[in-house]
Parts: C-alpha cells; sequence; structure tokens
C-alpha cells in the first residue's frame, strides 16, 4: 500500500468525524462498515494507518506545549476563549443538565417515541474552554476535526500556554471512559434514553461525568486521536446503567481550571477547495 501521508489521514478522518451522528440510528454508510466482510477488507488499511508515522501522536497524552483553540468566524461564528470563570461554567453545566432531567421526566418512557433532547456527554465549549494541538502545517487540529461541523471555511486560531503544569486525566481508550463515570456518576437516563438508544440500541439507565466534580481532581480531560476511534457513539457498561462518549472531537481537551492564558497574537485560517486544505491568512 501506498505511504499515508498525514494530510490524507487527516482528509479521511475528518470526513469521518464530520459524519459522527449521535441522535440518530447507525445510516447506510454505518451499517455496511459494521459488516464482518467489509471490516476484514478493510484490515490493511488500517494496519497502514497504525504503521505510519502519523500514528505515533495519533496515540500521545496531551501536549502541553502546543495547545490552541479555534474561534469560528463568519456564519455560526463562536465566541473568542474565555479563559476564567470555569468553575462558574461547570456550575452552570451541572444546573442545566439537571434541568434537562427534570423538564424531560414527562416524556414516553418508550425510548422509540417522538422526543429528542441534549446528546452530548461534554460541556459546552461556552462553558469550558476545549483546545487541540497544532501540528507542523495546521496550527489546531480542530480546524480539521470537528464533529457536527456547520461547513466553516474561516476561523481564528489563538495560541494558549499553561500558568502551572496541569492534572491531565487521559481518555485513552473505553476503559479509562468507564473509570472516569464510574468515580464521578451523573445520571441522565431521563434526557439521553431517546437519542442514545437510536443510536446504540441499547434501553436502560445512562450516565455521564459529574464534570463539576472532576474538577476537583483534573484540570483537563484529553481524549486522544486513538481512543477516539475505538470509544465514540458506543453503550458501554458502568455501574448501575451505561454510558456514551458524544460531541467531543479527537485529540480536544476540555479545561475545567482557570489554567489557560494568551501565548501568542490569533491567526486567522481558511479553508480552500483542493481537499479541504486549511492555510493561514496574513493580516492586511
Amino acid at each position: 500500500m501506498t505511504d499515508l501521508d498525514e494530510h490524507t489521514l487527516l482528509t479521511c478522518l475528518a470526513d469521518a468525524v464530520a459524519h459522527a451522528r449521535y441522535w440518530q440510528p447507525p445510516d447506510e454508510a454505518d451499517v455496511l462498515l459494521a459488516d464482518p466482510v467489509v471490516a476484514a477488507a478493510l484490515r490493511p488499511v488500517a494496519q497502514a494507518v497504525v504503521g505510519s508515522p502519523t500514528w505515533r501522536w495519533w496515540t500521545s497524552p496531551l501536549a502541553e506545549n502546543a495547545q490552541a483553540h479555534v474561534q469560528w468566524t463568519g456564519q455560526y461564528a463562536t465566541d473568542p476563549p474565555r479563559v476564567t470563570g470555569a468553575a462558574e461554567g461547570l456550575r452552570e453545566w451541572r444546573r442545566e443538565t439537571l434541568e434537562a432531567e427534570r423538564r424531560t421526566q414527562e416524556w414516553p418512557g418508550d425510548p422509540a417515541a417522538s422526543g429528542s433532547g441534549p446528546w452530548w456527554s461534554t460541556p459546552a465549549e461556552r462553558r469550558v474552554v476545549a483546545t487541540s494541538r497544532a501540528l507542523p502545517d495546521l496550527s489546531a487540529t480542530q480546524l480539521m476535526l470537528v464533529e457536527d461541523e456547520m461547513g466553516w471555511s474561516q476561523a481564528l486560531v489563538r495560541p494558549l500556554g499553561l500558568v502551572r503544569p496541569p492534572r491531565v486525566y487521559e481518555v485513552s481508550g473505553p476503559q479509562a471512559w468507564v473509570d472516569l463515570v464510574n468515580r464521578y456518576p451523573l445520571e441522565v437516563s431521563r434526557s439521553r434514553r431517546h437519542d442514545w438508544w437510536h443510536t446504540t440500541g441499547r434501553v436502560g439507565r445512562w450516565f455521564v461525568p459529574d464534570w463539576q466534580a472532576v474538577a476537583a481532581d483534573h484540570d483537563a480531560v484529553h481524549l486522544s486521536v486513538a481512543a477516539y476511534l475505538v470509544t465514540p457513539g458506543r453503550a458501554l457498561e458502568v455501574a448501575g446503567g451505561a454510558t456514551v462518549v458524544a460531541g467531543w472531537d479527537p485529540d480536544a481537551t476540555l479545561w475545567l481550571t482557570d489554567l489557560l492564558a494568551p501565548a501568542g497574537e490569533p491567526v486567522a485560517w481558511e479553508r480552500y477547495d483542493d481537499g479541504g486544505r486549511w492555510r493561514w491568512r496574513p493580516r492586511a
């Protein structure tokens, strides 16, 4: 098999990430790729990916000295990173999560009934800052690797540094996520039962990490690319029920405490049509 360069691998991964859907049943492509015959035919591709130099950073932990935040501009613009107020944001996240549980308690118990609520298992970015690593030719992997993407073609990327060494929890695979939920459980069965049943086919109780509680022991939680390939979208058994990783970009780090500080000027990036490649735009 021909050697796989980094841009080719990132482009293929970006396509898969952009089509992740945790609020609907598996589509035709999902069903086809789950077929054992198709999986066997694709095994040489997987072996080529694992054998590529790119795979080394796909399995690596948080790159502490190479973190950046992506602020989308243009249509569907997002806000710049808020590097203070994480504790307040997590309190609000917990309040909103419990309110969603109360609001959906009257929904039908049948998960196949009409109804859709929150489907993600992470705090919204307006509550905490999310970053990803900078690469030699891409100042943030999140420019390309973003779930539920809105067709963005412009962004400001801000490098961010750390005010002290962080306490990092690494989600390196399914078991690490299960361990996190078991240690800091928060039940979300009422609000997630419809969407996650559509995605996984499982009926029962659902849990996510209590992120406010996680913040007492960890400053940040990082999901490696390798872990992303085997963890999200699956019903993972935990004490008392199950959990799903949903709404989390590969290599993204969630910052649960105020540990970030600006480390340079923001840089404007644009996406062009030649294979979805991003280029930095010189300032006028």
